[in-house]
């Protein structure tokens, strides 16, 4: 009787390891019978969005007249970019930050040590400048023209410091559909080519998976991100996004 048991156990046995090994090979063979393709969509767009700032500062040994100082320099940068034909409501200017500044003063003492001390040296006043435009091509034309002639302002004793000009696009979601459709059709054009060279047919899709969203400059070089890429500098750009598909064959 127990050898009945055993005989019948391990048949048993070899029957469940059968079809455990033939579920595995025809899911080995399902997953050979795929095909998978990356499909790319690319667009060369121009920004319609610009954002260009500078800041300009004074100092005193006295808080208010640092104040008085900057709100006086305030006057003679809005009067010239006035006088360059922009508008008082086409720039805007920040809030006034103070700073304390400190100089280091050495001196030696009795014991001939050298010490260092940092002594009060006034008040830094600063204040920024900034123009936006959207969708105004003459608006974003002028921001460039008079962003390299702020050197001038040194005749008026006034040093600004002009920051990097940001270029921007106001309709990035729908600019990402329009990718994503244009690389989901190049990844099955793809699919469908290679399946037809080698005499087979396109099964259903299994799977999609979609890349990385990247923005760079056109004709840029740079190498696409993990994190993704987003040129806020060159004002020519082009978008681009992959798109995974993996089918089925039949």
């Amino acid at each position: 009787m127990e050898k009945l048991k055993s005989t019948l156990i391990l048949a048993l046995a070899i029957i469940f390891t059968g079809w455990i090994l033939g579920k595995s090979f025809q899911n080995r063979n399902r997953n050979l019978d795929s095909i998978a393709v990356i499909g790319l969509g690319t667009k060369d767009f121009v920004s319609d969005e610009i954002l260009w700032s500078g800041s300009f500062t004074t100092r005193s040994l006295d808080i208010k007249t640092a104040y008085n100082k900057i709100v006086y320099d305030q006057k003679i940068v809005s009067d010239f970019f006035l006088g360059k034909g922009f508008k008082t409501n086409e720039f805007t200017f920040g809030a006034v930050n103070f700073e304390k500044k400190f100089r280091e003063v050495r001196s030696q003492g009795a014991d001939n040590q050298t010490r260092f001390e940092q002594v009060f040296d006034g008040y830094q006043a600063t204040q920024t400048i900034s123009f936006s435009a959207k969708k105004n091509s003459d608006l974003m034309t002028r921001i460039e023209s008079v962003s390299s002639k702020t050197s001038e302002l040194v005749n008026s004793s006034i040093e600004l410091s002009s920051n990097t000009i940001q270029y921007t696009f106001s309709d990035l979601p729908s600019l990402k559909q329009s990718l994503i459709e244009k690389a989901t059709k190049d990844a099955n054009e793809r699919a469908t080519k290679i399946v037809k060279t080698a005499d087979g047919d396109l099964g259903k899709l299994k799977r999609a998976s979609m890349g990385v969203f990247q923005i760079t400059g056109q004709g840029s070089t740079e190498e696409d991100s993990y994190g993704g890429i987003n040129d806020t500098y060159s004002k020519n750009k082009t978008a681009r996004i992959t798109v995974r598909l993996e089918y089925e064959l039949e």
